[in-house]
């Protein structure tokens, strides 16, 4: 079911749903949303935020609040997510994902599916994940993906998070479609390489689409184009 304008105060407060395109960052939305709203209610400033940051090279669900309802992106973002997320076995890259080219490979012959789901139990529940080096995660003061984008390899605290459930919807190799429900500030990233790692192998994210926050569902979410159509008729 489609969301509808009609009838929202932007400025007293609104939640929205986006699916954010394929290599905007976070901030790029928000933005956008912003230049829209203001444009259409001719006003200079209006309060918008988003709750939960996706990387550039994922898609999905992002939840947007405007005016007084900025006031609930803490507990929105705390809210449990759910992915889709498509691995690459058989090798690495500096970013775990797409945004880096590969940079090793390893053997892929003794992975099957058994061994894929015996794997994958052993992540299941609170476990201590170490973030990506190419990462918004602060350290001295500057971004981490600020010092790895120069070639130094920042140190990452591992952080305690939740994995509720870890799904195989499609094993082909070399790729592995997984659905996953987790924590907040859960780095699909870092579960790719750790699968890997723990596989006698490598992986690599090559999609990541997150499918809900909460009871909020991608399916409810607008595209930008479609925002701004629907923008246009109220």
């Amino acid at each position: 079911m489609d969301q509808s304008l009609n009838g929202i105060d932007f400025q007293e407060g609104a939640v929205l749903l986006f699916d954010k395109p394929l290599d905007w960052t976070s901030f790029d939305l928000v933005n956008k949303v912003r230049w829209l709203l203001c444009k259409k209610l001719h006003i200079k400033k209006l309060k918008v935020g988003h709750a939960g940051t996706l990387d550039p090279k994922a898609t999905g669900l992002v939840i947007v609040c405007t005016g007084k309802a900025t006031k609930t992106i803490d507990s929105l973002q705390a809210e449990e997510k759910e992915y889709i997320a498509t691995l690459k076995l058989g090798a690495t890259t500096p970013s775990y994902d797409l945004e880096k080219e590969e940079d090793k490979t390893y053997p892929t012959e003794h992975i099957t599916l058994e061994l894929v789901q015996e794997k994958l139990k052993t992540f299941t529940g609170e476990i201590d994940q170490v973030p990506p080096i190419f990462s918004a995660i602060k350290v001295d003061g500057k971004r981490a993906f600020e010092f790895a984008r120069k070639g130094n390899d920042p140190l990452l605290d591992a952080r305690k998070i939740t994995l509720y459930s870890i799904e195989v919807v499609r094993f082909e190799m070399p790729e592995l479609v997984l659905r996953i429900n987790c924590s907040k500030g859960t780095y699909i990233r870092s579960l790719a390489r750790d699968l890997g790692e723990s596989l006698g192998s490598g992986a690599y994210l090559t999609g990541l689409i997150r499918t809900k926050s909460g009871a909020k569902m991608l399916e409810n979410a607008f595209t930008i184009e479609k925002f701004e159509k629907s923008l246009a008729l109220i």
